[in-house]
């Protein structure tokens, strides 16, 4: 078993940040196509300034540019920082409910993108 780990962990970065690509692929898509199914998450100074779609749709377009920079490998470690930021902000407006404890992996995983990442 370390023989096969060995031989593949060179690929351990590119996968993970392809899958965490995959992640802001599939909320950008969802935050533009169905922003309706998130105006839960935001807080309540957004919904009274009536702000609520265009933020989730601008939110979308950001995890789309995010998206196709971790699965191109382009810019990688501003994009992460980018990412990180982001994600720490919505864990810090959202508060600790589960959907917190999912981005925090996130998180902590567009950091490591970031570190592993000169390019």
């Amino acid at each position: 078993m370390n023989k096969f780990f060995n031989k593949y962990s060179k690929y351990s970065n590119s996968i993970l940040r392809i899958g965490i690509g995959l992640v802001f692929l599939y909320f950008g898509l969802n935050q533009i196509f169905n922003s309706e199914s998130f105006i839960g998450y935001l807080p309540n100074w957004v919904l009274l300034n009536g702000i609520s779609n265009s933020l989730i749709i601008l939110t979308g377009i950001f995890n789309l540019i995010v998206s196709i920079s971790f699965l191109l490998g382009y810019k990688l470690r501003i994009f992460a920082i980018l990412a990180s930021l982001h994600l720490f902000f919505v864990i810090i407006s959202i508060g600790y409910v589960d959907s917190a404890v999912r981005d925090f992996g996130i998180l902590i995983a567009t950091i490591v993108i970031g570190l592993n990442n000169k390019k």
